[in-house]
């Protein structure tokens, strides 16, 4: 019966494509979905990961949709077509050349300089713990030492929060949490309180580690992929 429903509904919705296509050169029709090829876009992954029963094909680097899912597609068309084309090379080599020399490119170039640090600041009277996925304003993280560097509070305030101005902080060391590490840490029953939030670490709740884990599932695609090439 599920199976005759799913043809059913497949088959209401390439009815509905034939009558009022998406016309796009990233989606192409094909007998059994529709078919999306696009340049890599985060924002682009994490919509199209919304659309149901939507399936990343390695073997040929697109993403099929079922016909049924056809109206979730439509709804999410726009965020998805305009994520593709400002992700085309020559749009973000523009992107480039427009920041070059500016204000902003500096900002930008601090950002990646510092991220690539994994440091954060953490209040010196009230370290998080360690080996744990962690909240922070960065995105959930796992915090393994701190030698006891204070923090540079012009650095935090540029570049992660507006640190209290009463308290100290040092700078502790992260990684990227395993996927199997995100899995099985217990989420916090609500989300960060404005305490934890001002202090700039709190226990992440289900919704930042479904984020996190949705990254680190890409990541280890994208190696698996590596690999088998």
């Amino acid at each position: 019966m599920e199976a005759e429903a799913d043809a059913f509904a497949d088959e209401k919705g390439r009815d509905a494509f034939a009558f009022e296509p998406i016309e796009s050169r990233y989606l192409e029709a094909a007998p059994s979905g529709l078919q999306i090829r696009t340049p890599y876009s985060r924002t682009l992954v994490t919509e199209i990961r919304e659309i149901p029963m939507a399936r990343w094909d390695a073997d040929r680097r697109l993403w099929t949709v079922p016909y049924r899912s056809l109206d979730e597609l439509r709804r999410r068309w726009p965020a998805i077509e305009a994520a593709a084309t400002r992700n085309e090379p020559d749009e973000r080599k523009a992107r480039r050349e427009a920041l070059k020399g500016t204000e902003e490119e500096e900002a930008a170039k601090g950002r990646t300089s510092e991220r690539r640090r994994k440091r954060y600041p953490v209040p010196v009277n009230d370290v998080p713990p360690f080996d744990r996925a962690i909240g922070t304003h960065a995105g959930v993280v796992i915090f393994t030492d701190t030698h006891g560097e204070l923090a540079d509070l012009e650095i935090v305030t540029a570049f992660y929060f507006q640190p209290p101005q009463d308290k100290e902080y040092v700078w502790a060391t992260w990684r990227p949490g395993s996927l199997e590490e995100l899995i099985t840490t217990w989420p916090a029953r609500t989300p960060a309180g404005e305490r934890e939030v001002a202090r700039g670490w709190w226990l992440p709740d289900l919704d930042e580690l479904r984020s996190a884990r949705k990254k680190a599932r890409s990541k280890r695609r994208a190696q698996q992929r590596r690999h088998a090439d």
